[in-house]
């Protein structure tokens, strides 16, 4: 008789297995508790990386977190966010609600997906996931350029693209502190999808560098790499943090303006980074207070990623137009990280220039036309040839039309004259809007009181109220407290 011997393993030692430590993290979207949004919780078992995988969920999502509360301690984090539409509105979308649970309960799932630690030699590899508009599709061939900024440069490039027959999918760029960085995904004009013959890689990356050293100094530091993303996707925003990282734009930072004690003197609006010891727990308590905008939570966890600084406990709100960001940290690596002043300085410039990147100053030009070969290369030329700069752009294809923002300001330090939307009409077609208020804040990511509209098939100029999400955001929430105790979900 054949004996077979089956391991029993009693069904409440399974539950409490899987209560430790489930497949995937729990999550509780809340409308009640709070009359002013949402709240929501996610608890699981901890791991590298996690935060900043539940902060992008929520970002790519369209969702403004407008307070925060982060613990981490051993092997579990509960994290609790307190969201709203763009609106400052409750989410009421049962649609929405599903989806946020979905993509913040496969962020465990996926395995660390945010684990490209960069490095000063930038050697780093791509982001990878697989949801929100922010995400590009495996099949697009992405140019990645950090280099010195100059007017006319991503005018140049797109000529240049389009000379060598590749079409522009989507281009986002950013400037900061004289450096800038950029991500075209590009395709064959002919042949619709990725360039995958070496041979026509290298030649497009020859012309491209061939545009930044024209008009560049000798030595000038510059990075020009064509890719194919074959082994997933990349986050476009994470990328640009990573690039600018890699390429020291921090360096040209002043910490507090110009006072190192880290003290908000009266009337400065400014980025303030105050670093202390937390010695009974080993900690170091990293204080931020900056203006207030969406996606500020995001860019500051980038940073403390990126320089690989695991986030303990963190507490995070806002009052009026002031955000305030605390945060609990030790380096995954080196234990004596920040005892020295310079380890100090450098973390605090470069959680400076992480939030000074997204900050947009010019006037702000929203175009939507029919998608057309070359329609980036016109759009920046009728830019450059009327003397003006571009500080930052994000452009991409949104079905048969393609839908951009371009910030433009002008060389000079004049204000730059509403009437360029004419003439990018003129230009591309379709319909443009333009800030009429283009001395708002730098620091605030929104639109405008009011704009201009103008239509191709339309010569009226109308004057409309403008929603400004910036000054409702975060109006009724106070300084939260710095207690660190567990939260139930």
């Amino acid at each position: 008789m054949e004996m077979v011997f089956h391991s029993r393993i009693d069904r409440e030692i399974e539950t409490l297995i899987e209560t430790i430590h489930p497949p995937k993290p729990r999550v509780c979207i809340d409308n009640d508790s709070c009359k002013d949004c949402t709240v929501v919780k996610v608890d699981s078992a901890n791991k590298y990386g996690i935060l900043l995988e539940m902060v992008q969920v929520l970002t790519d999502l369209d969702l403004i977190i407008s307070k925060s509360y982060i613990s981490s301690d051993g092997g579990w984090f509960m994290d609790v966010f307190h969201v709203t539409d763009q609106a400052g509105k409750k989410l009421t979308d049962n649609n929405l609600m599903l989806q946020i649970e979905k993509e913040l309960g496969a962020t465990r799932a996926k395995g660390d997906i945010i684990t490209d630690d960069v490095t000063e030699d930038d050697s780093y590899e791509e982001s990878q996931s697989k949801y929100s508009k922010q995400i590009v599709s495996t099949e697009d061939t992405a140019l990645e350029m950090s280099v010195m900024d100059r007017p006319g440069l991503l005018s140049e490039i797109s000529a240049v693209l389009l000379e060598l027959g590749c079409n522009i999918i989507s281009a986002t760029a950013w400037t900061h502190n004289k450096r800038a960085a950029c991500i075209l995904y590009v395709e064959e004009a002919s042949k619709p999808g990725p360039i995958k013959d070496p041979k026509r890689l290298a030649q497009v990356k020859e012309q491209l560098e061939s545009v930044v050293e024209a008009r560049g100094d000798k030595g000038e530091r510059k990075s020009v790499r064509l890719r194919n993303f074959a082994d997933g996707r990349t986050h476009t925003e994470r990328r640009l943090h990573q690039l600018m990282y890699a390429d020291r734009d921090y360096e040209g930072c002043h910490a507090c303006h110009g006072d190192s004690s880290g003290e908000h003197r009266n009337g400065c609006d400014g980025t303030h980074v105050t670093i202390s010891r937390c010695e009974d727990r080993g900690y170091w308590v990293v204080n931020v207070t900056s203006r207030d905008r969406p996606k500020l939570l995001f860019d500051t966890v980038c940073v403390l990623r990126d320089m690989q600084y695991v986030v303990f406990h963190a507490a995070i709100s806002s009052k009026k137009s002031i955000a305030n960001q605390e945060y609990y940290i030790r380096h995954k690596v080196d234990s004596s990280a920040l005892r020295t002043e310079s380890e100090r300085k450098k973390l605090i410039l470069c959680i400076i220039a992480a939030i000074a990147r997204r900050v947009s100053h010019g006037l702000r030009v929203d175009i939507c036309t029919e998608n057309k070969m070359g329609l980036l290369s016109k759009v920046t030329r009728v830019i450059r040839e009327n003397g003006l700069s571009i500080p930052r752009v994000e452009i991409g294809t949104r079905g048969e039309n393609v839908v951009g923002t371009f910030f433009v300001t002008d060389s000079s330090g004049q204000e730059v004259n509403p009437n360029i939307a004419e003439l990018l009409r003129q230009e591309c077609g379709g319909s443009v809007d333009v800030d009429i208020d283009h001395k708002m804040s730098p620091h605030i990511l929104s639109r405008s009181s009011s704009s201009l509209s103008i239509s191709e098939n339309s010569n009226i100029v109308e004057d409309r109220p403008r929603l400004s999400i910036g000054n409702m955001l975060w109006s009724h929430i106070g300084r939260i407290s710095s207690n660190f105790g567990p939260t139930r979900s």
